[in-house]
C-alpha cells in the first residue's frame, strides 16, 4: 500500500481510498506534505489538519469547476466537480461524527457529485428504494443493453458510501460486462444515516429484500438474474443477506468478517491487533448505531456474527481478501469460505503481497479485485463475459 505517513494506517488507507476513486496524486500530495507531520502525532489536532487540508484542496478543485462553468464547458466542470466531491468526503471521513461541519461536508459532496455526474453524462439514475416508511437512496447504473440485463446489487460497508463506490469504478466495469448495478446507501450509511437518521442493523436482510422488490419492477433488470455484493464490513452484509434472501443468485464478499465483535474488540483494546479504519472509530461506531455509548454499540455488534449463518448461503459464492489485510485476519475469510458447505459454487480468492491487491479490500490496488469480481458475476450471471 501506499503508505505517504509514516506509522499511519488510518490516513494510509484513506489516502489510497481516495487515489482509488478517482484523486490525483500530484494535488493529494500538495495537500498530504503539509500534514506529515501531523500523521506523525495522529492526535485530534492532527485529525483537524488532515479535515482542514483535504477542504482547502476540494475548495480548490470546486471554485475551477466554477470557472469552467462560467465559460460554458460543462464537461471539463463535471469532472473536477466529481474529483471535488471525492476530496469533500475524505476531508468528512475524518471528521468527528458530533462536527457541526460533518453535514455540511457531506451535502457539499452529493451536490459535486450529482452536478459533476450529470454535466459528465455519467450513466446514472439517482433512485429511492422503499423501506420501513422511509426510502434508501441509490444509484442505478443500467447495462445500457436493450431487454432485461443482469444485476449487482451493491451495499456499502462501514464507513463509505454509494457515490465512493461509483467513483472506484466497479459499476463501469459491471456496464461494459452487459450487467446492471444498484449500488445502495443503505441503514447505517452514506446518505441514509447522515440525512435520513437511519442507523445501522445487523438484519441487513431486510435491505436486501427491499432492494430486490424495487428491481422486480424495474423494467430494465431480468429479476431472476439479480446478485449482492459488498465491501468490508459489507463481508457480513452480502453473506448475510444472501443467506436470507433467497432471491439472490449469486454473492460477493470483498473483503470478508467472519464474528465481527471480536474484531471491534481486538481494535479498541489497548494492545490492538487489527487497525481501525476512521480516525474516531468509537465514536463513529456510536454514529452507525445511534447510540450513546460505546458499550451500547457492542451490544448490537455482536450479533454481527457469519458463524450460525454461512450454511444457509445456498447461491454462488465468492470470497475476496487481501494477503496482508491489517483490518481482518486472512483466517477469517477462511473460516467463512469453510463454513459455507451449502453454496452452489463457492470461491475464496486471496491477492497475495507478490501480485498486489494484498491489503484491506485491495486498497492498494483496487483495480484487481474490479476485474475479478466483475468476471465472476457476468459469468455466473450470464453478462458478457467474451
Amino acid at each position: 500500500m501506499f503508505e505517504y505517513f509514516r506509522g499511519n494506517y488510518v490516513w494510509n488507507l484513506a489516502t489510497n481510498l481516495t487515489l482509488g476513486s478517482g484523486g490525483l496524486i500530484g494535488e493529494i500530495d500538495t495537500v498530504a506534505r503539509s500534514i506529515v507531520d501531523a500523521g506523525l502525532r495522529n492526535d485530534d489536532p492532527a485529525q483537524e489538519e488532515w479535515v482542514q487540508a483535504f477542504m482547502r484542496l476540494a475548495g480548490h478543485v470546486h471554485e475551477q469547476a466554477r470557472r469552467d462553468e462560467q465559460a460554458g464547458h460543462l464537461q471539463s466542470a463535471g469532472r473536477k466537480l466529481m474529483r471535488a466531491a471525492n476530496y469533500y468526503f475524505a476531508a468528512e471521513r475524518q471528521t468527528h461524527p458530533k462536527d457541526p461541519r460533518k453535514t455540511m461536508l457531506y451535502k457539499t459532496m452529493l451536490e459535486c457529485f450529482q452536478k459533476g455526474a450529470t454535466w459528465r453524462r455519467e450513466p446514472i439514475e439517482w433512485v429511492e428504494i422503499p423501506y420501513e416508511g422511509k426510502t434508501m437512496p441509490a444509484l442505478f447504473v443500467p447495462s445500457g443493453l436493450p431487454g432485461r440485463s443482469p444485476c449487482m446489487i451493491h451495499f456499502d460497508g462501514l464507513d463509505v458510501n454509494k457515490e465512493t463506490i461509483y467513483l472506484s469504478g466497479i459499476a463501469t466495469e459491471a456496464r461494459r460486462r452487459g450487467v446492471a448495478m444498484l449500488i445502495v446507501d443503505h441503514p447505517g450509511v452514506g446518505e441514509a444515516l447522515r440525512l435520513r437518521g437511519m442507523h445501522g442493523t445487523h438484519q441487513i436482510e431486510k435491505a436486501a429484500t427491499a432492494s430486490m422488490d424495487w428491481l422486480e419492477q424495474c423494467t430494465d433488470v431480468d429479476a431472476e438474474r439479480v446478485g449482492i455484493m459488498a465491501l468490508s464490513l459489507g463481508g457480513y452484509y452480502a453473506p448475510r443477506a444472501a443467506a436470507f434472501e433467497k432471491r439472490l443468485k449469486c454473492c460477493i464478499a470483498f473483503g470478508a468478517q467472519w464474528n465481527w465483535h471480536r474484531t471491534v474488540l481486538a481494535r479498541l483494546s489497548p494492545n490492538a491487533t487489527t487497525q481501525r479504519s476512521v480516525s474516531h472509530f468509537a465514536e463513529h461506531l456510536n454514529f452507525v448505531f445511534g447510540k450513546a455509548t460505546i458499550e451500547e454499540s457492542l451490544q448490537e455488534i455482536q450479533h454481527f456474527n457469519l458463524e450460525s449463518v454461512a450454511a444457509k448461503i445456498t447461491c454462488p459464492f465468492l470470497v475476496v481478501h487481501g494477503e496482508n489485510d491489517r483490518q481482518v485476519p486472512l483466517a477469517d475469510a477462511q473460516a467463512l469460505y469453510q463454513a459455507a458447505v451449502n453454496s452452489l459454487q463457492r470461491e475464496l480468492r486471496v491477492f497475495t503481497i507478490d501480485e498486489g491487491g494484498a491489503e484491506h479490500c485491495q486498497a492498494d490496488n483496487g483495480s484487481l479485485a474490479a476485474d475479478y469480481m466483475a468476471d465472476w458475476f457476468a459469468r455466473v450471471l450470464g453478462g458478457q463475459v467474451a
